[in-house]
């Protein structure tokens, strides 16, 4: 589920060369991905123990309002338990606030600068993607503050390169990794004993089980991204979509994204004419029988809901063996942030390996960690050493990066344009 260690010598590289023609395989992209999030990101190192000291200080007592996403129950436990531990150990109140959509809260803090407010109502937020490029670039953002946390040694910036890389966006310190993801399909092996594991193979499986496959209507989420995965998979040459879009190319590339999806469309629900809202809809309609494949972008997704009892036993869960996108999922502190040293002890706490391993556990959330368990001590490295559950990915498959965060919302309008009517 995570992507290769690529060894820990860094590579001098000017960015712009990740768009080199000649760099086609998938070694030599995830090699200069590599390179860009370290070479690019000067490490800031952790703060001196004088320095970090007095951040606590001042966050004792301060509220923390914490958007993120609220469709979860499980994330919103593992958020209410987070809230208790930095109570607990910090004096830090934090507020889950719920959001559905993190573009919501850009807004906002857009709005709050706008009017000249200097503390905002947004102290943390789940963020990454072109949320990320777009606060990054309207600096609405606080920091650099991400390496400078005392946990961030422990994170794996060599072996999981987009923990420093946001949707082919450097990251540069304005945002704190906290999670990994890949996309990932789950199929009932009862009904499917030979999923298919390629695109070439989910083509041809759609055309001999009419009305049995979909995925959910872009802009949600998992829809949008498995719109970057065909369009990943129809490009042999994907330098493009690694640099900012711009018409020509956007053109190019997805020429062959429209073609594939009008031969497809006929051949799913409702006869691509309707589309469910999210992934948890497409998962009930797996259980349900009424589809043969769910998508999701957590590999551990059909092992927790499995440990749950919502899903049946016989549920598996697999990538395309060529890859699917992986990327990383953020913290991130607006510029107007009304507790700013609070926020910052929160995010220091949800990279410790206390956070890591609960979040990491199945009957908690399932969710990667993005730390580097070589650096843990023995008994902190234990706790992340869970047995093969049912439904979690037998073999995991490369993770390929993200396109460009720019892509994302001309590729949205334009799916809109031709087929969300």
């Amino acid at each position: 589920m995570n992507t290769p260690h690529l060894g820990q010598t860094p590579i001098s590289l000017d960015p712009r060369e990740i768009g080199d023609p000649g760099l086609r395989t998938r070694r030599e992209a995830l090699a200069l991905l590599t390179a860009m999030a370290v070479g690019l990101v000067t490490p800031a190192g952790a703060q001196t123990t004088a320095a970090w000291a007095a951040i606590e200080a001042r966050a004792r007592g301060q509220t923390v309002y914490f958007n993120a996403w609220g469709g979860s129950e499980a994330i919103n436990r593992y958020i209410q338990w987070v809230g208790a531990q930095v109570q607990q150990r910090h004096g830090v109140r934090l507020e889950h606030v719920k959001i559905s959509d993190a573009a919501d809260m850009v807004k906002r803090v857009r709005a709050e600068k706008a009017a000249g407010k200097t503390r905002g109502s947004v102290d943390l937020v789940w963020i990454n993607g072109e949320n990320f490029l777009t606060m990054k670039r309207e600096g609405l953002l606080f920091g650099p503050f991400a390496e400078s946390l005392p946990s961030y040694g422990l994170v794996d910036v060599q072996g999981k390169p987009t923990t420093r890389l946001d949707f082919s966006e450097p990251v540069d310190g304005l945002e704190a990794p906290w999670g990994m993801a890949q996309l990932t399909f789950m199929a009932d092996s009862r009904r499917t004993p030979e999923p298919p594991r390629s695109l070439d193979a989910l083509l041809a499986f759609a055309k001999a089980n009419p009305g049995r496959l979909t995925y959910p209507r872009p802009p949600n989420f998992h829809g949008t991204t498995f719109l970057k995965q065909l369009l990943l998979d129809l490009n042999t040459e994907r330098s493009a979509l690694y640099r900012p879009v711009t018409p020509a190319t956007f053109a190019q590339a997805t020429a062959p994204l429209w073609r594939t999806l009008d031969a497809l469309h006929p051949q799913l629900w409702r006869a691509g004419r309707q589309f469910p809202l999210n992934a948890e809809a497409m998962r009930q309609m797996l259980a349900d029988g009424e589809l043969l494949l769910a998508l999701t972008f957590n590999p551990n997704d059909a092992a927790n809901e499995i440990a749950a009892k919502r899903l049946p036993a016989s549920i598996v869960s697999y990538q395309f063996e060529s890859g699917t996108i992986g990327n990383t999922h953020f913290v991130a502190i607006p510029v107007n942030a009304s507790a700013s040293d609070a926020a910052q002890v929160v995010a220091n706490f949800l990279l410790s390996p206390d956070a890591q391993a609960r979040k990491a556990d199945i009957a908690v959330w399932g969710d990667p960690t993005v730390l580097a368990l070589e650096r843990l001590s023995p008994a902190d490295r234990a706790r992340f050493a869970a047995q093969a559950l049912p439904g979690q990915v037998a073999r995991s498959a490369p993770a390929l990066p993200e396109p460009h965060g720019s892509w994302v919302e001309p590729l949205e309008r334009e799916w809109l344009k031709r087929h969300g009517q």
